[in-house]
């Protein structure tokens, strides 16, 4: 009986290696748990020296005994890559006779890339029924990224088992043909969790096929995947902007507004001929029109910033805002010459674009425009009588930094005792929509409370408890749904009423806001008056 002793180990095996004896060498490896893990090392760096068809069966041995061996003793592995690379037939002999364990086999075959494993792995994906391993063939094609594979692969898209599913859908991502792709796309519609791994697909691939599905889905019928699509194409960048821009020339608002939501975050100047085309066309629908805008201030404007101008005429005032905006972020001398015409006919429309100065909080036009005596009057009075306090501030301060004390008197805030408002949160992650907000319910006798992400809404209503919640749908990271859900955890329907404001009439999305709990839903543009109408109804 041999003794334990490492270093008469050592040479045993390295004696039984030399002359390809495969019982004494078992007799050695029988003692492997007993000693430390040098010395562990030691004998299987050993077995490096012998033939394939030496080592590979010691090896295997030793796994089946020890299915954690590879993990507690990497260089078990490294070993069986060396040997397999040395003699690869031995290793797919190995995992046609299904010599246990095979998922190991499977796995070294596929990244040491062994000439011939494509084939196996296929035909294991037709004959196999044990998911382990039909799951390792489906990650050794991923790896070895055979086009070839594509159909017996995509058939485990429509597998009674998700991991499968979940492996096909990742494999033909990284066999990222154009006909894997396609599959990808044919798959989708039916389990919205897939839907979100394979739209991930699709932004890394970036082939046509994936663009378009990607761009297609921006249109989906529910929120969330609409969402996660388009913060995909906003990774992607300029790439997508010519696909992009041809959305915007068919008449669906929804995915004209969509679109142009992107296109502002990508923020690439190539998307300004399709924006100024659209606008051009005088879009009958004025969330478009605001979407418009809105983007093109995000935009660099080198030059034809004009058609900014003709935004503060439109007769949506959300429109003038989002005009106002852009306008302030590519302010020139043309342009502050022509909005000064605009505010000296002191009438409506002159006050309309006042206001929406002042609601986009168009810090750099302000101040161009207040020694003009018709825009002074009307600010500075508006400021004073209709404006949320920290706006009136907002002015104030900016006042005294370019030297207009006289002007900022005129905003400090009152000394007599202001009555208490009830509080209306309004959640957007729009800042402009914010700034529309907090004017109309300041206006409407609200304390405005608003918040740009979802999440940091949902933590302030768990200690504070408002007249009346205002959210959005479309917003990155929780949509208005959730934050609907997440709301009705905390307060009942009947505790706190909710207001979906949204730019879309989606039957689906107001299927999923109802359920979730919402009160009611009206549309954008909003105004003092519809916000008013829907108010009512639940603080009266």
């Amino acid at each position: 009986m041999m003794d334990a002793d490492p270093r008469h180990l050592v040479e045993e095996l390295r004696d039984n290696v030399e002359k390809s004896d495969l019982i004494k060498a078992r007799i050695v490896l029988s003692y492997l748990g007993q000693v430390d893990k040098d010395t562990q090392k030691k004998l299987v760096n050993l077995l490096e020296q012998g033939n394939a068809d030496f080592t590979i069966p010691l090896l295997t041995e030793l796994i089946q005994k020890d299915r954690f061996l590879t993990t507690n003793l990497p260089e078990v592995r490294g070993v069986l890559i060396a040997k397999s690379l040395e003699q690869p037939d031995f290793l797919l002999k190995t995992i046609m006779d299904k010599v246990e364990p095979r998922e190991l086999f499977i796995n070294i075959a596929s990244e040491a890339r062994v000439d011939g494993a494509s084939a196996i792995l296929v035909g294991i994906l037709a004959n196999e029924l044990d998911e382990k391993v039909i799951k390792e063939a489906l990650i050794g094609l991923g790896i070895l990224g055979f086009p070839g594979a594509t159909n017996s692969v995509s058939e485990f898209l429509y597998s009674n088992s998700k991991p499968l599913i979940l492996e096909a859908i990742k494999t033909l991502g990284r066999i990222g043909t154009p006909t894997a792709m396609q599959r990808l796309a044919e798959k989708m519609g039916t389990d919205h969790q897939l839907d979100i791994l394979i739209l991930d697909v699709f932004s890394q691939i970036q082939d046509q096929t994936s663009l378009n599905k990607l761009n297609q889905t921006i249109a989906s019928h529910y929120a969330h995947l609409r969402n996660y699509a388009k913060a995909k194409l906003v990774r992607i960048g300029p790439k997508a902007v010519p696909m992009l821009g041809e959305n915007l020339f068919f008449n669906d608002p929804d995915l004209q507004v969509h679109t142009l939501n992107v296109l502002g975050a990508i923020g690439d100047a190539s998307a300004l001929v399709p924006i100024r085309k659209l606008l051009a066309q005088e879009p009958m629908d004025a969330n478009v029109r605001f979407a418009a805008y809105e983007t093109l201030g995000q935009l660099p404007l080198d030059k034809g910033s004009y058609i900014l101008a003709r935004g503060l005429t439109d007769k949506e005032e959300h429109v003038c805002v989002a005009a106002a905006s852009a306008i302030d972020r590519n302010l020139n001398e043309v342009l502050v010459a022509g909005v000064k015409n605009m505010v000296k006919q002191r009438d409506h429309d002159a006050l309309k674009t006042v206001r929406a100065i002042i609601s986009s909080q168009a810090k750099n036009l302000f101040i161009a425009l207040i020694e003009t005596s018709a825009f002074q009057e009307m600010a500075i009075s508006y400021l004073t009588k209709n404006s949320a306090p920290d706006q009136r501030s907002y002015f104030q301060s900016l006042l005294q930094k370019y030297g207009y004390m006289h002007l900022a008197e005129n905003l400090a805030p009152e000394e007599h005792k202001v009555r208490k408002r009830p509080v209306a949160v309004a959640v957007d992650d729009s800042k402009m929509i914010l700034n529309i907000y907090k004017s109309t319910l300041y206006e409407m006798g609200f304390e405005p409370v608003l918040f740009e992400f979802p999440r940091k809404a949902l933590e302030w209503l768990k200690n504070n408890k408002p007249g009346i919640v205002f959210t959005d749908l479309n917003m990155p990271d929780m949509t208005g749904i959730e934050l609907i859900s997440g709301i009705r955890g905390i307060y009942a329907r009947e505790e706190l009423p909710i207001v979906m404001v949204t730019t879309q009439n989606e039957t689906q999305d107001n299927e999923d806001a109802r359920k979730a709990g919402v009160n009611d839903i009206t549309f954008k543009p909003f105004s003092k008056q519809s916000l008013g109408e829907v108010s009512e109804k639940y603080l009266a």
